[in-house]
């Protein structure tokens, strides 16, 4: 089980987007996509055959996943996330600060 999942909402805490706030679209790896953050401009060639026009298009680049901390609602800002089994036997993630449950 990983700390951070994809749909969960994160908040960057390093780098030139630090205190941004985004949603998790893909993980690879030890590597995050976060929406609308670390956007940067990419030149793309077009093609006439594809009905591609090329141009300068924005977009997402990766982030390192020690670079972003989960967002804990309770504290409205970044926390660390744990692990513990639950009653039933249950692996769960938990906000270490305060020990609500993620999921």
């Amino acid at each position: 089980m990983k700390r951070i999942k994809q749909g969960d909402d994160v908040v960057v805490i390093a780098g030139r987007d630090r205190g941004r706030r985004g949603k998790v679209s893909s993980v690879q790896g030890e590597r995050v996509i976060v929406e609308g953050v670390n956007m940067v401009k990419k030149h793309v060639k077009g093609n006439p055959a594809a009905g591609d026009p090329g141009g300068i298009q924005e977009r997402e680049l990766s982030i390192h996943i020690s670079n972003v901390a989960l967002f804990n609602p309770a504290t409205r800002k970044g926390g660390r996330v744990g692990f513990r089994s639950s009653d039933s036997g249950n692996k769960q993630r938990y906000f270490r600060a305060d020990g609500a449950a993620v999921d």
